[in-house]
């Protein structure tokens, strides 16, 4: 035996197959305990890589973006995450690089959506180079990389028990609702999206909705105009209010 396994770790053969051997190991490990620890660790691994790799395009998008935006370039604004031990909606400020100034008229009220994105925002928006600073949220743990996207705190009251199970899991900085029409499709039918992944949730859907998420962004689909506005006055239940996320709008 002790012979085997000299030559098992003196040959190549031998040592494809061990190395073959951790790779089937270490998968089976992910797809069993993926929503319990894996999911949380390829979360900071791949999000440590990508800010790190990313950087220089990162400071450029901080310098262009101050400029462009006479300002901070950066968006920060509170939304909801996993539920705490108390099932308790934990808060989180959510990080984005700014698409929308802050020009305000001679009564010193904000301008219009559409006066106020310039074309370096459009540029973001289109590209969804905005969302890159939702890696920082992610290298802290406040989001993960797929999961349903957080919307605005003050939608929680109009949450059904139901609907409230999104935040089970971690928002993400995209999710099975966003590669099935994302901007397309009915708040009702983004829940039944969102739940039916916290449901599902495995590695296997999330590596598809990754795949998915990066031909949509290279081919520019399902995508709106930025400057779009709609009314959120109706307060009666979270679909109603909801229309005012589809332009994801950064008004503080």
């Amino acid at each position: 035996m002790k012979e085997f396994f000299d030559t098992l770790t003196s040959s190549w053969w031998g040592i494809t197959i061990i190395v073959l051997v951790c790779v089937i190991v270490w998968f089976l490990l992910s797809a069993v305990l993926y929503r319990q620890f894996f999911k949380r660790f390829y979360d900071f691994i791949l999000s440590f890589i990508a800010i790190v790799v990313l950087s220089p395009l990162l400071l450029i998008l901080t310098i262009v973006g101050a400029i462009a935006m006479r300002g901070n370039p950066f968006f920060v604004q509170p939304r909801p995450g996993k539920k705490d031990r108390n099932g308790k909606e934990r808060i989180f400020k959510l990080i984005k690089f700014r698409t929308m100034s802050n020009k305000k008229d001679e009564n010193g009220n904000l301008l219009q959506d559409k006066l106020r994105v310039n074309k370096y925002g459009r540029f973001l928006r289109l590209t969804s180079l905005d969302e890159l600073g939702e890696l920082l949220n992610i290298l802290k743990g406040d989001m993960s990389i797929v999961g349903p996207r957080p919307l605005l705190v003050r939608y929680l009251p109009y949450y059904t028990d139901r609907e409230r199970h999104r935040h089970d899991v971690r928002p993400g900085l995209t999710g099975w609702a966003q590669v099935n029409g994302r901007n397309f499709i009915s708040w009702e039918e983004t829940f039944d999206l969102d739940l039916y992944y916290v449901e599902k949730i495995s590695i296997f859907l999330d590596i598809k909705i990754i795949l998915q998420s990066v031909k949509k962004v290279l081919s520019h689909s399902d995508i709106t105009d930025a400057t779009q506005g709609v009314d959120d006055s109706s307060g009666k239940k979270v679909h109603d209010a909801l229309d005012v996320e589809r332009r994801d709008s950064d008004v503080k």
